[in-house]
């Protein structure tokens, strides 16, 4: 569970960076935390489900 509380303040962070460089247009950054935002959110989800099964 720990990892998985990880993961979300990693997507959270990410998340905030993605809302940053959309104000600033930067496209090749937008693309790599977009990215990473939706790789990291998946697998917070996955490892609460985990969790529970």
């Amino acid at each position: 569970m720990a990892l998985a509380v990880i993961l979300i303040l990693i997507t959270c962070l990410s998340s905030a960076t993605f809302c940053k460089e959309i104000k600033s247009k930067n496209l090749s950054t937008l693309f790599i935390t977009g990215s990473s935002t939706i790789i990291f959110g998946f697998f917070s989800i996955s490892k609460i489900i985990q969790s529970f099964f």
